[in-house]
C-alpha cells in the first residue's frame, strides 16, 4: 500500500472534529474505545507485515514482524490516557516501526482504567518485558517505546525493571510522553486532546491510589541509570512543557537524550504516518534511534 501525503492544513481540518468527538470526557469510555477502533481502519499497514496474536505477560499481544530475521525487540506501549487505545489503534505505527527498525515489535493489550486502575498497566508492562527476557532476549536487546500515556508507562516500566530486577532496556523511545498526570496544563486544548479529558483520564487511572507514587508519575521517580532516551513533541501540544521538563531532568541525571520538537504537527501525529509525510519522517527518526540502540547491543555481543 502506498502512503498518502495530505497537506498539513487539510490533515488538521479532517482530524480536529474526529478527535473532538472521540476523546470526549462526556462519552462513556467504552464508546470512546469503539470509536477509536473504527477510526484506526484508516491507518494503513505497510505491505509485507506479519501480525501474530499471542499472549505476553498474561495479556493478549500483537507480535509484528517485517523480516524473516528480526534483530532484537521493541516493546511498544500504546497511548490513550490509560483508559482507551489498543494494539489495533496503534497497529499502523507499530508495523512501520517493525519495518524501519528490523526488530520484532510487541504491542500488549494492557489493562485499562477505570476498570483496572494503577498499577494494573504497569504490572502488565513489567510482566511483558520479563517474559521476553525469559524467552531468550537480553534486556539490552529490548527497547521500550510508547506514546502519550504509553510513553509515561514506558518510563515507569524502565524505572521498575532497573530497581526491582536490575534490567536496563536498550533504549527508551517516547512520543509526547505523559510522565506526570498530576500536572494540570495551562492550555485548554490542542488539536487532539483537551484538559478536561486528560483530567478524567488521570482520575480514572489513579483510582484510589497514591498520586505521589513515582510509578503513577514517573517524572518524579529515579532517572539516574536510565538508558539512552528519545523524546519527540510538537511545540503546540498540551504536553510540550512537561516534555521539556522531562528532558531537562533526564540530562541533569546524566541520561543521553535526543530531543526533537516539531512545528505544525499534533499530538502523536506518528499515528497518521501513512497519511502525512512529516509524521512519517518523525516516526522514521524514532525508528533510527531504536535501531541503533538495539544493534549496538548485538555488536557488543559479537565483541
Amino acid at each position: 500500500m502506498r502512503d498518502i501525503n495530505l497537506p498539513l492544513p487539510v490533515a488538521r481540518a479532517v482530524l480536529r472534529p474526529i478527535f473532538r468527538v472521540t476523546l470526549n470526557q462526556r462519552a462513556p469510555w467504552r464508546m470512546q474505545r469503539l470509536l477509536l477502533e473504527v477510526g484506526s481502519a484508516a491507518q494503513l499497514v505497510p505491505s509485507g507485515t506479519t501480525i501474530d496474536r499471542i499472549r505476553l505477560g498474561g495479556r493478549p499481544t500483537e507480535r509484528i514482524t517485517a523480516t524473516s530475521t528480526p534483530t532484537g525487540a521493541v516493546l511498544y506501549l500504546h497511548g490513550g490516557g490509560y483508559a482507551v487505545g489498543s494494539p489495533a489503534t496503534h497497529r499502523s505505527l507499530a508495523a512501520r516501526l517493525a519495518h524501519e527498525t528490523g526488530s520484532t515489535v510487541y504491542v500488549p493489550d494492557y489493562r485499562l482504567a477505570p476498570e483496572h486502575p494503577f498499577p494494573a498497566a504497569l504490572d502488565d508492562a513489567e510482566a511483558a518485558f520479563l517474559e521476553l527476557v525469559d524467552t531468550g532476549y537480553r534486556p539490552d536487546q529490548i527497547a521500550l517505546s510508547g506514546d502519550s500515556a504509553g510513553g509515561g508507562l514506558s518510563l515507569a516500566t524502565a524505572q521498575r525493571l532497573i530497581a526491582r530486577h536490575g534490567h536496563t532496556p536498550a533504549a527508551l523511545g517516547l512520543i509526547a510522553p505523559w510522565t506526570d498526570p498530576n500536572e494540570i496544563s495551562k492550555r485548554d486544548s490542542d488539536l487532539v486532546i483537551n484538559r478536561r479529558w486528560s483530567r478524567a483520564c488521570a482520575a480514572a487511572y489513579l483510582g484510589g491510589g497514591d498520586s505521589s507514587d513515582p510509578g503513577y508519575a514517573p517524572l518524579t521517580g529515579e532517572l539516574v541509570g536510565l538508558p539512552p532516551t528519545y523524546v519527540q513533541v510538537d511545540v503546540d501540544e498540551l504536553l510540550h512543557g512537561q516534555c521539556g521538563d522531562l528532558v531537562a531532568a533526564l540530562r541533569a541525571a546524566g541520561v543521553r537524550v535526543q530531543f526533537t520538537e516539531s512545528k505544525g504537527l499534533w499530538h502523536v501525529a506518528q499515528l497518521q504516518a501513512a497519511l502525512v509525510a512529516p509524521a512519517a519522517a518523525a516516526l522514521s527518526e524514532l525508528a533510527a534511534f531504536l535501531r541503533e540502540a538495539i544493534q549496538s547491543a548485538d555488536i557488543r555481543d559479537l565483541g
